[in-house]
């Protein structure tokens, strides 16, 4: 394969650079698992040093758009385009809660009230079991009390990753995950470990469950957001109180 890049504009050198090859993968030019061409090569056709060059292509690692690999049959490596990166990166502000509650609430009203709008459409009889199932564990840690707190919200965790799969949608599979795999400190931190606060987290989500089975997609989405904003208060009280 033959791509021909451009000399490169002399203002901001390694960004029109890093461009170039950026828009080349992009336009499939260089598919997943292709080497792009030697340093020597590619520095002649661009018009610009070795350093400038490299500076280029460690932009496009950090954006996950190709790997370097070192040793004798190294080079940059295209790799698949995923959100991997993006999620990794959203992942560290909310673990090291660099996200105040009332942006992440914000965030997760809108995204987890289209997540259950979706899955009450596109469910299936399969999907509805395991949402159930999921049901009778949290309710076996519910009768279990609060002493079963860390258990019960996992499990919670787990129903609103389930709804994102059910939702179909790869983006908001992949924000949702990296979201409830993070969000777990801002739990420990500020949500009480109340048994109250567990029942009525057990009948929010009952009444999604039942939203999703029952096709109602607009009820689904009410309640997901309802659900959402109860847990924010819940967290914003616990804030105050410390």
């Amino acid at each position: 394969m033959s791509v021909v890049f451009q000399k490169a504009k002399q203002v901001r050198v390694f960004q029109n650079v890093a461009g170039q090859i950026e828009d080349a993968i992009l336009e499939q030019k260089y598919i997943p698992g292709n080497k792009l061409p030697p340093e020597r090569e590619m520095t002649e056709m661009l018009g610009v040093s070795r350093g400038t060059l490299r500076e280029a292509l460690r932009a496009l690692e950090q954006k996950g758009l190709i790997e370097i690999k070192l040793g004798s049959g190294g080079g940059a490596v295209v790799k698949s385009l995923g959100t991997d990166q993006i999620s990794q990166s959203l992942g560290l502000l909310i673990r090291h809660q660099k996200v105040s509650l009332d942006h992440l609430a914000e965030f997760r009203e809108g995204v987890e009230g289209n997540v259950a709008g979706l899955a009450a459409i596109r469910s299936g009889k399969a999907d509805i079991r395991q949402l159930n199932k999921l049901l009778d564990e949290a309710k076996n840690y519910l009768d279990e009390g609060s002493s079963k707190w860390e258990e019960f919200v996992q499990v919670d965790e787990k129903m609103h990753i389930a709804l994102s799969r059910i939702a179909q949608n790869p983006i908001y599979m992949s924000v949702l995950r990296m979201v409830h795999d993070n969000i777990h400190r801002y739990y420990v931190t500020f949500l009480p470990k109340e048994e109250a606060v567990l029942k009525k987290n057990y009948q929010d989500l009952c009444g999604i469950v039942k939203a999703v089975e029952q096709g109602q997609a607009n009820e689904a989405r009410s309640l997901a957001m309802h659900h959402v904003r109860r847990f924010h208060r819940y967290m914003k009280n616990g804030q105050q109180k410390q």
